[in-house]
């Protein structure tokens, strides 16, 4: 469960420390103050995407850190072990936005690639936004619910890894039947492309090779002549070479060593100097006999060079790309002499993925109308459960020709609900009702999590359009799934705050010069101030405070 949440310097946030608690916890506020601010950096923290606009004015950076504990999650604690992250099964997330919007991600103190901090983020939170309803009628997001719901995304992804292999294997043998038409030209002039690449002969590293030993061929006499010197110096010298000179010195230090043993080490130096002085002028000897001043050679080289850069700048390829590229033009060309042959071994492996494909695909739609049945029951209760007692929720799958697969199979899913007794359902786009819509988008989000694993879900202002009686039904539904799990609702409905287990107030603070967001955890008496002023606005009447308590209390014991 999230355990804690830190942001700084975030939007109008200069600093937030909050506590959570198991069970349901509501945030409420005036409209404005920053409720889903703190849900935004909840979606922050855990990867989503950021920029520097996100920085408080003034600040050098955005800092957001959530505390998890992960100890009843073996999947969490799997995960961390085999990223070498783990810690003692706490899960500290930590986010960086600067002001010149780099952005920084640490898991338990440890840098990571966001990516990682979103992995980790989808198995310890699932936010459902508040416009969650609007993208409800796509048939994209009913396909990835259901899919959800029935457990089938993994094997979702394994049927479209066999499409993508069949669409490519068949875009192959259609460019291969296409390159009928002009093979013959075509292998002209690969065959010819191929005959200069051949006459070439590049072989790897060559070019570096080559240009090394042009280099060395250009300055040749430059290293004639240094090494010659160098050798002088060192040896052949007449007089004053570094070899006579040391050889003095041990003259001079032998006699003297025999009278002061302190000086041995002194003459074992200078012996091994000596020995490292020969070996160095036998290697400048053999390097000056070694040094090739051939001009012929020095032109063979410049000759070579040229010839490769004529031929990458025709192929419009860098020199050292020439053997792919002739690589690739032989596979060509054997393809192209091969064609029929090639023609059919893709026709055997295009229609091979194709069939694994469809296979993959049917077992996927039986499993989908199973899952099918089972969803639309369970949100068909969960409409009953919020006001809607005669709603019917259906979901239609419509079978499509084998040809007409899509990535994700061969279903057609469409969402259809009739919200009162007698109407046909309908598909989600024609609700006229915005009231009904958010209760349907509510009972689809809280069965879709029901299979989930995900032990914390945050629920922004998913209760708008509701009221009454109704808006006490949706604060139920969450207080059950609170029940099993974490909860974090976003609300303005003090029929939804009066049933939670943890209370916490928004509100916008200014000094005329800055305004910042607050955040205060409620005691019983702030909480029926909250509800009061929730219930009845502006101007708090003793009523409204007694109808507020009245509230609170009344869920205190129906929840008893």
């Amino acid at each position: 469960m999230l355990m804690s949440l830190q942001v700084r310097d975030f939007a109008i946030v200069d600093r937030i420390d909050i506590e959570f608690s198991p069970g349901m916890t509501v945030l409420t506020g005036e409209t404005g103050a920053g409720k889903s601010i703190l849900v935004d950096a909840l979606g922050l923290v855990l990867g989503e995407r950021g920029n520097a606009q996100l920085v408080r004015d003034g600040a050098k950076r955005a800092e957001f850190a959530a505390e998890f504990d992960t100890g009843a999650l073996p999947a969490v604690g799997a995960w961390l072990e085999e990223q070498a992250l783990d810690l003692d099964g706490d899960c500290l997330l930590r986010r960086v936005i600067n002001a010149d919007g780099r952005s920084r991600a640490f898991i338990n103190g440890n840098a990571v690639p966001l990516s990682q901090l979103k992995a980790i983020g989808d198995l310890l939170l699932d936010i459902h936004g508040q416009h969650f309803h609007q993208s409800l009628a796509r048939r994209d997001i009913q396909r990835d619910l259901l899919d959800h719901y029935g457990g089938l995304l993994d094997a979702r992804s394994e049927a479209a890894t066999h499409y993508i292999e069949w669409k490519s294997l068949s875009a192959r043998l259609l460019e291969l039947s296409n390159a009928e038409a002009d093979r013959a030209s075509r292998l002209d002039l690969l065959s010819f492309q191929l005959q200069e690449l051949d006459a070439l002969a590049l072989e790897a590293d060559e070019v570096v090779e080559l240009n090394n030993e042009r280099h060395k061929l250009q300055n040749s006499g430059k290293l004639a002549e240094g090494a010659n010197a160098a050798l002088l110096g060192l040896f052949d010298s007449d007089t004053g070479n570094a070899n006579s000179q040391i050889a003095y010195a041990l003259r001079m230090l032998n006699p003297l060593a025999e009278i002061d043993p302190t000086l041995t080490p002194v003459l074992e130096m200078l012996n091994s100097a000596s020995i490292q002085v020969g070996e160095a002028a036998d290697s400048l000897r053999r390097y000056g006999e070694a040094l090739d001043m051939d001009p012929a050679r020095r032109d063979w080289v410049e000759e070579r060079l040229d010839a490769i850069q004529t031929l990458s700048r025709k192929h419009r390829v860098t020199a050292q790309e020439l053997p792919e590229l002739a690589e690739r033009l032989r596979t060509e060309f054997d393809d192209l002499s091969h064609a029929e042959e090639r023609g059919r071994e893709l026709e055997e492996q295009a229609a091979a993925a194709r069939s694994e494909f469809l296979q993959r695909a049917k077992s996927l739609s039986t499993a989908r109308h199973e899952a099918a049945a089972g969803f639309q029951a369970a949100v068909t209760a969960a409409m009953h459960g919020l006001g809607m007692p005669g709603g019917l929720f259906e979901v239609a799958l419509q079978s499509l020709d084998d040809e007409d697969a899509k990535p994700w199979g061969i279903d057609s899913i469409e969402f259809l609900i009739s919200a009162n007794p007698g109407q046909a359902p309908q598909p989600l786009a024609r609700i006229a009702s915005g009231g009904e819509l958010s209760r349907m988008s509510l009972a689809i989000q809280v069965i879709a999590s029901d299979g989930s694993a995900i032990p914390t879900m945050v629920f922004d202002e998913v209760d708008s359009g509701v009221g009454g009686g109704v808006a006490e039904m949706v604060g139920r539904r969450l207080q059950e799934l609170g029940a099993n799990r974490q909860v974090l609702c976003v609300t303005h409905l003090p029929q939804v705050a009066s049933l939670a287990d943890q209370h916490f107030r928004i509100s916008k603070v200014t000094d005329g010069k800055s305004t910042r967001t607050r955040v205060q955890g409620l005691s019983k008496d702030e909480r029926i101030e909250e509800l009061a002023r929730m219930l009845g606005g502006v101007e708090i009447t003793r009523k409204t405070l007694a109808h507020a308590a009245e509230m609170l209390a009344g869920a205190r014991r129906k929840r008893a």
